[in-house]
């Protein structure tokens, strides 16, 4: 923490690093992307620095906040003065309104409860009903917009309207390349709650290569807002645009998007709507649900045909596995010879019967306190230990500056990082990590990167689960050989892969050995990820028990 206390102490002494921090965003912009903006974005860039110190600022203060319209007395900030005052040249360049036309919902958002019976001279009933209520019975009444001040006659306040919010949106996209970050990374990253790691990428490097890039990213968030929102995903899927011809995360946006309005379309059983989505999107597990929809419509002949084609090239173990739960129903509708089961090694077991807690429990930590002792401590870890020894081994890999993977100082991890060729395209720097496996080296690598990157974000590392106590123990213990098998088979599927794993690991220092325990509680059953992740670690002799707990005074 020491390392970020200077940080810390600036932010706290300018009282306007956040208009520092929109002036790097636009400074970025200008640098980047400059031959992708409109003139109206570009205008942006440079009236705002034209604008006074407070006028900057209280726009600042106001974009960072949620919503388009703001009651002055609500803008108050000591660094700015009077709020007007600032407000006047915004006004005066378009960039705010002062007392626009409002209609009711906007209104119950600016106003508290006593303001609403107040205003409207609620009685009775009507006072004490909820805001909701008040606002339901109200909406018929007030169909139209009013000015502010003519909703609140007499009052000395006054609303300002952000006039530039969807300019200021797309800024802040072309800034991070997606929707969901927003201003307060800045303020996270400069108070040192969250540290991001250096990465070294050109100016030439960003997010998006050309206008059509932005464009086709604000289309799909259009149509994924809609979607949310509850519109007809039949008529939804319609409109979904062509895939991206050479961006290919935007490309994997619009396959999720049509992904998910497909899963909709099924729950809706409209079959052949919903095989029409899965039909034209790679998402990874759109191909067994197009299967299993042809399958619900009755159509058992096409389904068995795209079945079969799914096996003989499969695109992860995970289809693997739910076309093997699908062949056996359709092999019996069509008459078929039911398919040989390949004979799996099963995982070794254990049953506890144990006295059930009476305060606060999980069944994870009763098990884990009946299995450790000082000769065999035992830790809850899930999926934190070996992504953990993953990241902190490949982090020179995960964290290259690959063209495109990084494009702004706010990633936690590489843009592409599960695209089909995340792998090949750092083929040699991963070589070059797991060739310490090989030599030795790879116990102070992860030590030392543990020690030099802690609390850095990202996407292989949840700090809080780890210790550099608990990652001796577990080189000591873990075989170099079983590191291997698991960061390949990461590898394989990032995406798939990085979950599933036992919920809790046991060592014997004295003895240098290990065993996994996934633990199931009284009708529990082992999920789809966990029994790929088992059978992996029987069949390559990586020791794993599944624990199945019950308890001997249920409740």
């Amino acid at each position: 923490m020491h390392s970020n206390e200077p940080r810390m102490q600036a932010t706290i002494d300018n009282p306007f690093y956040y208009l520092d921090n929109f002036h790097q965003v636009l400074d970025w912009i200008g640098a980047r992307y400059a031959d992708l903006l409109t003139p109206e974005e570009s205008d942006f860039l440079v009236c705002f620095r034209a604008l006074p110190q407070p006028a900057q600022a209280l726009f600042v203060r106001m974009v960072m906040r949620k919503g388009e319209h703001f009651r002055a007395s609500k803008l108050s900030y000591a660094e700015i003065g009077n709020t007007l005052d600032a407000a006047r040249p915004l006004i005066g360049a378009g960039l705010l309104e002062q007392d626009p036309a409002i209609d009711l919902d906007t209104l119950f958002q600016l106003l508290g409860k006593p303001e609403i019976i107040s205003i409207f001279g609620l009685n009775g009933h009507e006072r004490q009903a909820r805001k909701a209520d008040q606002l339901e019975a109200l909406r018929s009444q007030y169909p139209d917009a009013r000015r502010f001040s003519d909703w609140c006659r007499g009052s000395s306040d006054t609303v300002l309207r952000i006039c530039v919010q969807a300019l200021c949106d797309r800024l802040r996209l072309i800034f991070f390349g997606n929707a969901y970050q927003d201003w307060s990374e800045f303020v996270l990253s400069d108070l040192g709650i969250f540290k991001y790691e250096r990465v070294e990428f050109s100016p030439a490097s960003r997010g998006f290569r050309n206008r059509d890039d932005i464009d086709a990213y604000l289309a799909i968030q259009a149509l994924k807002d809609r979607f949310f929102a509850g519109e007809d995903p039949a008529d939804l899927l319609g409109q979904v645009p062509p895939p991206h011809p050479e961006n290919e995360w935007l490309r994997s946006r619009r396959e999720k998007l049509v992904f998910q309005i497909g899963q909709q379309l099924e729950k809706l059983q409209q079959w052949q709507a919903a095989y029409a989505a899965y039909a034209q999107t790679r998402y990874p597990g759109a191909r067994a649900r197009a299967v299993r929809v042809l399958e619900k419509d009755a159509q058992y002949g096409a389904a068995h045909r795209l079945l079969e084609s799914a096996l003989a090239a499969p695109e992860s173990e995970t289809e693997i596995q739910h076309l093997q739960r699908i062949a056996p129903r359709l092999q019996r509708k069509l008459g078929l010879q039911k398919s040989a089961k390949a004979n799996a090694r099963d995982a070794d077991t254990l049953e506890l019967c144990l006295p059930q807690p009476e305060d606060f429990w999980c069944v994870e930590e009763t098990v884990r306190l009946h299995l450790h002792s000082d000769e065999a401590p035992a830790f809850y870890v899930e999926n934190a230990l070996i992504n953990g020894l993953f990241g902190l081994l490949c982090w020179p890999a995960i964290f290259s500056a690959i063209p495109g993977a990084f494009f702004h100082p706010f990633h936690r991890g590489p843009v592409d990082l599960h695209s089909g060729d995340f792998h090949g395209r750092r083929a040699h720097l991963f070589e070059a990590c797991f060739q310490q496996l090989d030599d030795g080296r790879y116990r102070d690598t992860i030590l030392a990167t543990f020690r030099d990157k802690h609390g850095t974000q990202s996407p292989f590392l949840i700090w809080d689960a780890l210790n550099e106590a608990l990652i001796d123990m577990a080189l000591d213990c873990i075989p170099v050989e079983h590191l291997r098998k698991w960061f390949e088979r990461m590898l394989f599927d990032l995406k798939a892969n990085r979950t599933g794993f036992p919920d809790l690991i046991q060592f014997w220092p004295s003895e240098k050995r290990y065993r996994m325990v996934e633990v199931k509680g009284p009708g529990d059953r082992l999920q789809d990820n966990q029994l790929r992740w088992i059978a992996y670690c029987a069949e390559h002799a990586m020791p794993v028990t599944v624990c199945y707990l019950q308890w001997q005074n249920p409740t």
